[in-house]
C-alpha cells in the first residue's frame, strides 16, 4: 500500500458512513483522520444530532471489533478494563477482560462517570496498555476510542479534567443539519435504520498499513516553523492561561499529515494546518478568567492567532518538495 491507497481506502470508508450520515463530510474527514494517525476523538454535541450513529457507523464499516460502553455514575474503572475473580472450578485467579480491549470503544456520554472512571482510560489511550493488579496487558491494534459528551447538560455529569482531553487527538462539534439534510434524514430513516444494513469495506490490515503509511507524509521545514509559530503564540496570548503542550504540538503534525493524505496530497500544505487548528488545539487551551465565556471563544482566539502567523509561499513549500 502507497499513500494514494490510502487516499483511496479513506475514499471508501467515507462512501460507507456517507450511506448512514447525512451531510457531516468534514465531520467525517476527522474521524478519518483519527483513524489513520492512531488517534482518539471526542464527539461533542447535544442530543439527537447523531454522535452515536456516527460512531457505530464508522465501526461497522471496518472488519474490526467493536464495544460499546454505557458511561454512568456508578460505572466503576473494573467495569471498563477487567477484573480477576476467582475460578472455584480450577482454583485459581483468572483474569475476565472488559470491553476496554476491542479495536473500536463508543464511550458513550463519558462526561457521565466519575473521575476514577475516567481516569481507567488515559493509560489505554496513550500507552495502548492497561495495568490491573500489578499486571500488564496490551491491547489489540488498531486502538480507537470514539467518545460522547453532551455540553450542555450538567446534572449528574462529571467534566473531564485537562489530563483527559488531551489524550483526544480531536474535539468535534457536529451542529444541526439544515433543512435540505434534515428532510433527506427523514426520508433516509422512514422505513428503517440504514445502519444496520452497512457492512465492512476495510480490514484490520489495511487500518494498520494506513497508520504505518501516512507519517510519510512530506512536511517542508517552512510548514514546521509555521505550525511552531502558531503552538508559541498559544503560550504567550494573553487571553489563553494554559497554552498548546508538546504533545498538543505532535498531535497537530499527525493531524495535519492525516489530512493531507485522505486530500490526496503526499505533502502538507499551509490549508491543512488551518483546518485541523481548531479540532486539535481548541480543547487544548485553558483560557483565562475574562475570556470563559461562550463556548466559541477559544475558537475566535485561535482564529485571532492564525491571522497574526505568516502563511508560508507555495513557492517555498515548493522548494521543499524539490530538496527531498
Amino acid at each position: 500500500m502507497d499513500l494514494l491507497k490510502v487516499k483511496e481506502l479513506a475514499n471508501q470508508l467515507k462512501e460507507n458512513v456517507q450511506k448512514v450520515i447525512v451531510g457531516k463530510d468534514e465531520t467525517i474527514d476527522l474521524l478519518l483522520v483519527a483513524l489513520i494517525s492512531s488517534g482518539h476523538v471526542l464527539l461533542e454535541d447535544v442530543p439527537g444530532t447523531g454522535k452515536t450513529l456516527m460512531a457505530k457507523t464508522l465501526a461497522k464499516s471496518l472488519s474490526c471489533s467493536f464495544k460499546r460502553i454505557q458511561f454512568t455514575p456508578d460505572l466503576l474503572p473494573s467495569d471498563v478494563t477487567g477484573i480477576h475473580f476467582y475460578n472455584q472450578k480450577i482454583g485459581e485467579f483468572e483474569f475476565r477482560s472488559g470491553p476496554i480491549f476491542t479495536n473500536i470503544v463508543l464511550a458513550d456520554e463519558i462526561n457521565r462517570a466519575t473521575p476514577r472512571t475516567q481516569s481507567s482510560l488515559l493509560e489505554c489511550m496513550e500507552e495502548r496498555q492497561t495495568t490491573i493488579d500489578g499486571e500488564t496487558h496490551f491491547l489489540d491494534r488498531p486502538f480507537m476510542v470514539i467518545a460522547t459528551q453532551n455540553p450542555l447538560e450538567s446534572q449528574g455529569t462529571f467534566p473531564l479534567p485537562e489530563a483527559q482531553l488531551d489524550r483526544f487527538l480531536l474535539k468535534v462539534h457536529l451542529g444541526y443539519p439544515s433543512k435540505e439534510e434534515g428532510m433527506t434524514i427523514l426520508k433516509r430513516f422512514k422505513e428503517g435504520n440504514p445502519a444496520e444494513e452497512i457492512e465492512a469495506v476495510a480490514d484490520r490490515e489495511q487500518i494498520l498499513e494506513a497508520q504505518q503509511l501516512y507519517s510519510h507524509v512530506h512536511v517542508s521545514e517552512d510548514l514546521y516553523h509555521y505550525m511552531m509559530d502558531i503552538i508559541e503564540k498559544t503560550r504567550s496570548h494573553e487571553h489563553i492561561a494554559l497554552g498548546v503542550s508538546p504533545r498538543g504540538s505532535q498531535a497537530l503534525l499527525r493531524a495535519v499529515q492525516a489530512y493531507a493524505v485522505i486530500k490526496g496530497r503526499e505533502y502538507v500544505i499551509p490549508d491543512d494546518v488551518k483546518a485541523m487548528v481548531k479540532p486539535v488545539l481548541g480543547h487544548r487551551i485553558l483560557l483565562t478568567q475574562m475570556k470563559r465565556v461562550g463556548e466559541n471563544q477559544a475558537y475566535q482566539i485561535l482564529d485571532d492567532i492564525l491571522g497574526q502567523i505568516r502563511v508560508p509561499t507555495e513557492e517555498s513549500i515548493r522548494k521543499g518538495l524539490a530538496a527531498r
